[in-house]
């Protein structure tokens, strides 16, 4: 049986030259992340093309998908979150998206590898810190000063609210990281399972039981790739939010 860790292996597709011994290689990892896009963008583009006022089901979807993430905003940042919905809706898209193509047998799932959701949680950061200073300058940091807090602890409350500022970026892609990597690993062993008992005489009778387990983890892990979204999404509505108002 192949190692369940085989399948999160990036391998150069096309070698584009050299930076000293290091290759500069186009992977199976960024041909991925281009068919997301291509998949979002042709999504798209496809359900908005013959709009009408009575919509077909591509036309539902896409509208479904934009209020979704517009009452997220909207709950989550208020009206004047709306002016980020551009980057939330986008990162929606790219993560769910990534998600779901990553069930399917034999492709890649970007959202497995820490680098990605790394830098997708590094460019909320960095919306929040650099929107934060140009709205409010000064006023941003006393979002590490909540009100009402005694003066005998203040200091402290301020080291833990910076502490816990500066973990967002961890704390947001390793999750999406850990639920995807996790859930792939586990359905590479039960399928796995599968093959060997057909292949083992006798204890092929057994086999029905792993199948079982692969296809209730497949369903779960369709579960999870939504859900996955949605946190990271809402997250990063919360994060914007502390933009939009640092004080507390």
């Amino acid at each position: 049986m192949a190692s369940p860790i085989a399948q999160f292996e990036i391998k150069p597709l096309v070698t584009l030259g050299k930076i000293g011994e290091s290759p500069i290689a186009f992977t199976n990892s960024a041909a991925f992340m281009a068919i997301t896009v291509a998949v979002i963008i042709g999504f798209l583009f496809l359900s908005t093309r013959g709009r009408s006022l009575v919509p077909s089901r591509w036309q539902s979807l896409a509208e479904i998908s934009y209020e979704f993430v517009a009452n997220t905003v909207r709950q989550s940042a208020g009206n004047e979150g709306m002016k980020f919905f551009p980057l939330v809706f986008s990162l929606f898209m790219f993560v769910l998206v990534a998600n779901l193509i990553g069930l399917i047998p034999g492709t890649f799932t970007v959202t497995s590898h820490i680098i990605v959701t790394f830098l997708l949680a590094m460019l909320v950061f960095l919306t929040v810190v650099i929107y934060g200073f140009a709205a409010h300058g000064a006023h941003f940091f006393h979002l590490f000063v909540p009100s009402g807090v005694p003066g005998y602890v203040l200091p402290l409350v301020v080291v833990i609210e910076v502490i816990s500022f500066l973990s967002r970026p961890i704390s947001l892609s390793v999750r999406l990281f850990a639920n995807m990597l996790a859930g792939h690993i586990a359905l590479k062993i039960f399928a796995g399972f599968v093959a060997s008992m057909l292949g083992a005489g006798i204890w092929a009778i057994f086999s029905p039981l792993p199948l079982a387990l692969a296809v209730g983890l497949t369903a779960l892990e369709l579960l999870v790739a939504f859900l996955q979204a949605y946190v990271f999404t809402i997250l990063t509505c919360i994060y914007l939010n502390d933009a939009l108002h640092p004080g507390h």
